[in-house]
């Protein structure tokens, strides 16, 4: 089950006001694991994997809501196409320099580990490694065909409701980030360059059946990416292999994690 998490806090960045929460670590000489959620994520929409994390590595465990998502706040004009590029070089340096956080593991999810990609090669000697979780180096079909289906999911199901308990302006949240990905611009988004500038190590997980990226972009960023990209490909899961396959990806990360703390 993992560890409880403490209470969750408010930090101003960048502008914006965000929620985050920590967990204590066991040890201070131990890095902390600062996690970045996916496009519609948000610090509550991991659940238990970062206390999961903290409880078996004794790290201390970082989790917030980016400004737009969860309670942070709202998402009020939209977001330019180098939004992910913003969220690494503007606002992640600033918070863990209020977090007062030092050498951490980025632990990504999809645009998050997108963006922990970015910090990373910007901030080559500030990163003690990063795991990523469905990272997207450029833009596939498949992932436009499965963001313009959810579109219609969203709008003719019980997505939106489910959505709005984990959202505070939910529509805000959810086309802030959908128009943007399938806005004609997007399409020629690229961050192959940034990959070929990590030189931290790299844990990377995709699903085989991920519904939103192909095993191409685990394979680009292991040509790329100077440093060594350890990678893991569970079947039976989709695009959330944190949620699909819990207990080998817990177990996974966990002895990596220890392998460079």
């Amino acid at each position: 089950m993992g560890v409880m998490q403490t209470a969750l806090e408010r930090v101003v960045v960048a502008g914006s006001e965000l929620e985050f929460f920590r967990i204590p670590a066991r040890s201070r000489a131990l890095p902390s694991l600062v996690f970045l959620h996916e496009g519609l994520g948000s610090a509550a929409l991991w659940r238990g994997f970062p206390s999961s994390l903290a409880e078996r590595t004794g790290c201390e465990a970082i989790v917030y809501s980016r400004g737009g998502n969860g309670f942070s706040t709202a998402l009020h004009e939209p977001r330019s196409v180098g939004y992910m590029h913003d969220e690494a070089l503007d606002v992640l340096p600033e918070l863990l320099e209020r977090l007062d956080v030092k050498d951490p593991v980025l632990i990504g999810h999809s645009d998050g580990a997108s963006i922990a990609l970015i910090y990373a090669a910007q901030h080559p000697g500030a990163v003690r490694g990063l795991v990523l979780e469905a990272p997207h180096l450029f833009v596939e079909e498949l992932s436009l065909r499965s963001i313009a289906a959810i579109r219609s999911e969203y709008e003719t199901t019980d997505l939106r409701a489910r959505m709005a308990r984990y959202h505070a302006e939910v529509d805000a949240t959810f086309y802030g980030w959908n128009d943007v990905w399938l806005s004609p611009e997007f399409r020629a988004w690229n961050i192959e360059s940034y990959a070929a500038d990590v030189r931290a190590p790299v844990f990377a997980v995709q699903g085989i059946d991920d519904e939103y990226g192909t095993t191409l972009q685990l394979e680009r960023l292991a040509q790329l990416a100077p440093a060594k990209v350890d990678r893991l490909l569970p079947a039976d899961c989709k695009h959330a292999p944190h949620r699909d396959r819990p207990a080998l990806v817990e177990s996974a990360v966990a002895a990596w994690i220890g392998e460079r703390a």
